[in-house]
């Protein structure tokens, strides 16, 4: 019964929101928003359980002291600081809140995007090294690409961001809508597996 119970709630509701959205009837629709109006009731429980959860996976780090276990222990600090913090002077400019999130949220933010840009060019190195013809025309696209997107690339030749548009509007937005539709065809495939039942691994424990 511990699985039989929420594995007939997943079918019974998942079928009744397919029903909602190709069928809009009246009595769809109101259950629809009764279903909104309970999950913003326990979506504060919700946020306790990941809380929760966050707790038991790096204290456990932290007393087996597993390797980088220090990152573990300021993620807990942050997490309970940043929090009492909220709670007592609130969210509201001006307060400690919003300093902590202007003054160390941000710019770690940043200092993670600025980091990827070092990442893009490494992948993009070992990618685009022409090793196949196949490697030599994506490093040739990329190229053009690229130069139609800088100043540069108009001084150069005045066809290189016509070419930059049409590969961009032409082979890789279909690559795109390729993709699109293999991811929407998974999903539908996986959603149905669900709602028959045959996808079970979501309750743990295997099948």
């Amino acid at each position: 019964m511990k699985r039989q119970i929420p594995l007939l709630i997943v079918i019974i509701l998942g079928f009744m929101f397919a029903i909602h959205t190709f069928v809009p009837h009246k009595v769809s629709i109101e259950f629809y928003d009764w279903y909104q109006t309970w999950i913003k009731a326990i979506s504060p429980f919700m946020v306790l359980l990941g809380i929760m959860s966050l707790f038991m996976v790096h204290t456990t780090k932290i007393k087996r002291k597993v390797p980088n276990w220090q990152y573990s222990l300021i993620t807990l600090i942050a997490l309970v600081g940043t929090g009492t913090i909220g709670f007592i002077w609130g969210t509201q400019e001006g307060t400690p809140f919003m300093w902590l999130f202007k003054n160390v949220q941000m710019p770690m933010g940043a200092t993670m995007f600025s980091l990827l840009a070092f990442y893009i060019a490494s992948a993009a190195y070992k990618a685009f090294r022409a090793r196949s013809i196949e490697a030599t025309v994506l490093l040739i696209a990329a190229i053009v690409v690229m130069l139609g997107q800088v100043p540069i690339g108009i001084k150069i030749s005045r066809w290189i961001p016509e070419a930059s548009d049409w590969i961009l509007n032409v082979p890789n937005l279909a690559a795109k809508r390729g993709i699109a539709l293999g991811v929407g065809l998974g999903m539908t495939a996986t959603s149905l597996k669900i709602l028959l039942g045959i996808e079970r691994t979501y309750l743990g424990g295997g099948d």
